[in-house]
């Protein structure tokens, strides 16, 4: 008879499915490890190319900008080129860095091709800003230094930069606004710099009782001694129109765009003074109410 001992004894199932299972997890970590090697490979190489790539995206646009100032660009469109330029290449630097992951060119293209009407519709708007943005520079209504009125908006100001969506104007108080391309490129505006001198053009309205001739020697003499009038185009003043409660008579002369703003504000001030002086009477809206006694 064979008697069993304690050293021979048959292993429990319980420890047959230990050891098993301590055979596929070492197994699987042994499989791991190559693969976690290779990813962590992946994203230094990532990392190290990123960084390298970006100090190779600003030499790039360093060298643009120097490129264009020997040319004499505009501004505006040298702000346009530099965004499009810098797009480009931060597309093809995330390109290349999917491609350490294993990610081909192939599969970049069929789900870019796969979300394109996606993207269209949910990027109309930019993509709408963006074909502005090419109008504005093929066309220039405007450019960097410009005083422009935007009439669907409302909005006035210096243009101080053109971007690939929007362009910024500042305002007279400092102010910062951005328009879209698109409203830019679509509604109607009007440029108050794009010429070298502006007309100063203004109306007052005196009283009927006041000497017309004598109101038109004085706007004559006021726009005559006026220290930035610019010889283009001579000084005219009229009489614009004869409304319900006075004669409106009007000024026009040429002025350094520049000076426009001075120059109409010194001028106002200085017609309100002289007719003063000359006893003429600048109407303003008034009510006469007479009392009649029963």
């Amino acid at each position: 008879m064979l008697l069993l001992t304690a050293d021979t004894a048959a292993p429990l199932p319980e420890d047959l499915v230990e050891d098993i299972q301590k055979g596929v997890i070492q197994q699987q970590l042994e499989s791991l490890i190559p693969k976690f090697w290779s990813f962590l490979w992946c994203a230094v190489l990532a990392i190290v190319v990123f960084f390298i790539g970006t100090r190779i995206i600003k030499a790039i646009i360093k060298i643009f900008h120097k490129a264009m100032s020997l040319k004499d660009v505009d501004p505006g469109v040298e702000t346009f080129l530099e965004s499009v330029l810098r797009w480009i290449m931060y597309i093809i630097l995330i390109t290349i860095i999917l491609g350490l992951f294993g990610v081909t060119t192939t599969s970049i293209s069929a789900a870019v091709a796969g979300l394109g009407v996606t993207i269209g519709l949910a990027l109309q708007g930019a993509l709408s800003n963006f074909a502005g943005g090419i109008l504005i520079l093929l066309m220039h209504p405007f450019k960097v230094g410009d005083y422009i009125i935007e009439h669907a908006t409302g909005q006035e100001g210096t243009v101080s930069r053109i971007n690939i969506i929007y362009t910024t104007l500042k305002m007279v108080d400092g102010r910062l606004v951005q328009i879209p391309n698109g409203t830019l490129s679509a509604a109607s505006l009007t440029n108050c710099t794009a010429q070298e001198y502006r007309l100063f053009n203004e109306t007052v309205g005196i009283s009927y009782d006041s000497d017309i001739k004598r109101a038109k020697e004085i706007l004559q003499d006021i726009a005559e001694k006026t220290e930035h009038r610019l010889e283009l185009a001579p000084i005219q003043t009229f009489v614009a129109d004869l409304s319900d409660s006075s004669v409106k008579i009007g000024l026009r002369f040429a002025v350094a765009t520049s000076q426009y703003w001075p120059v109409k504000w010194e001028t106002l001030e200085e017609i309100k003074r002289r007719f003063d002086e000359a006893d003429i009477e600048i109407c303003f809206n008034q009510l006469d109410v007479n009392l009649k006694q029963l």
